[in-house]
């Protein structure tokens, strides 16, 4: 009997070191894509000074109204604020301004004209209920755009590197309990 729950304690513990480095083994791997992917953003991102906003004026603009620039169909907010002393250009996110200048909210959904003009509209109209809000602007003397959400702050990085924290601190618990565990039978053993 005594045998047999040694050798059921030995297979117990071997699996439970393999889930340990496991995790540990996990967490590295996603610390390596959280550092080659989430970490250059959040490097290069230049949208540091957070100011206050003061809406000047809101606009939805249409395909036929954007300067005969060739741009995809759907509707799009153009918003003006008064930020950091100077008149700026609001937009949505980082990824907004990369996708088209133009805009300064792009609806979520493209496929349906109507639903994604009620969503402008919308956004639209609670510019107007809330005139002066936060943004973010940059250190740069000529910049003339202004962010209402950061994506890539530092809230966004605290998030990501949770679970791979969660996972490795997880994990090298796990090998210490066993580690622990099994110098504690010795130890018995031997008395």
């Amino acid at each position: 009997m005594g045998k047999k729950l040694v050798m059921a304690q030995k297979r117990g513990e071997t699996r439970a070191l393999c889930l340990g480095v496991a995790m540990v083994m996990c967490a590295v791997i996603a610390y390596y894509i959280l550092g080659t992917t989430v970490l250059p953003l959040y490097q290069k991102s230049v949208w540091t000074q957070e100011s206050t906003c003061h809406l000047i004026e809101t606009n939805i603009r249409d395909q036929e109204e954007l300067e005969g620039k060739k741009v995809p169909q759907y509707p799009c907010l153009w918003v003006n604020v008064s930020a950091v002393g100077r008149w700026a250009v609001l937009y949505h996110t980082e990824d907004t301004r990369d996708r088209n200048h133009q805009c300064s909210y792009i609806p979520g959904s493209l496929d349906n004209y109507l639903m994604a003009r009620a969503e402008v509209e919308k956004v639209r109209a609670r510019f107007h209920e809330h005139q002066v809000f936060y943004c973010f602007s940059t250190t740069r003397e000529n910049e003339t755009s202004v962010l209402y959400r950061r994506l890539y702050g530092p809230q966004a990085l605290l998030f990501s590197l949770f679970w791979p924290t969660f996972l490795l601190t997880g994990g090298l618990l796990l090998i210490a309990m066993v580690k622990i565990n099994q110098s504690l039978s010795i130890l018995a053993a031997q008395k």
